[in-house]
């Protein structure tokens, strides 16, 4: 769903927001990863022979990263544009096109699911992580990032470059739209853990990136 305000960007739901933005999405990876700092890939251990979904994949930012360490990756992403770019990156790697709160796989299908940069995006919490729980084999693991964002900020889209697969998009993209807002939510960090053992998962770590005394990013380990 598309949102329009007066005088203010077009804010977007994630799959129409993240289609306009794949081609600059990876501009960005810099930034992004300076709200991990190098937690995320401590938790990324030795997955050789592991499944691991990274679920929320973009772009493909965690793929390499994830494939260096051993592990049978398959990707997710809802938007369309985002999977295609990583596609394209990672020939060898499976990629669907799937929502967190509604994956296309069986019971017990993986080792690992990673999410980061996801929940964000979702106003409610718990269908998604009981998703995640069903998809993991007994005594898997739940890797996910909370960023803390009470304001979405406004990201600039080059209209030249957007992909138009879509008459929806083409009439947007081109109707004059040169920043984006995509919609997001603030969840506090006792309400994901407490999402998290709803759930039935065991919290193995929590650490926090902090700037100035204040979080930035909330990681979290969890077994189910």
């Amino acid at each position: 769903m598309t949102y329009k305000g007066k005088g203010k960007s077009n804010v977007y739901d994630s799959k129409e927001g993240y289609d306009l933005y794949a081609n600059q999405y990876d501009k960005k990876l810099d930034f992004l990863h300076s709200f991990e700092s190098d937690i995320l890939l401590r938790m990324f251990k030795n997955f050789r022979g592991k499944s691991v979904l990274d679920v929320g994949c973009g772009t493909g930012r965690l793929i390499r990263l994830l494939k260096d360490r051993g592990a049978i990756v398959t990707g997710a992403d809802i938007s369309d544009e985002m999977i295609k770019i990583a596609g394209k990156k990672f020939p060898d790697v499976k990629f669907v096109s799937a929502d967190i709160e509604n994956l296309p796989f069986g019971d017990k299908h993986f080792d690992v699911v990673v999410a980061a940069f996801v929940i964000v995006h979702l106003g409610y919490l718990q269908g998604a992580f009981d998703e995640v729980y069903r998809v993991l084999k007994d005594g898997g693991i739940f890797i996910l990032t909370n960023i803390n964002q009470k304001k979405a900020p406004k990201l600039k889209i080059d209209r030249k470059k957007v992909f138009a697969s879509r008459t929806s998009l083409a009439s947007t993209a081109f109707g004059g739209v040169g920043e984006i807002i995509i919609k997001s939510y603030y969840h506090r960090p006792e309400d994901v853990i407490a999402s998290l053992a709803n759930s039935l998962f065991v919290i193995k770590t929590e650490e926090f990136v902090n700037e100035c005394g204040v979080w930035i990013n909330q990681i979290v380990e969890a077994e189910k």
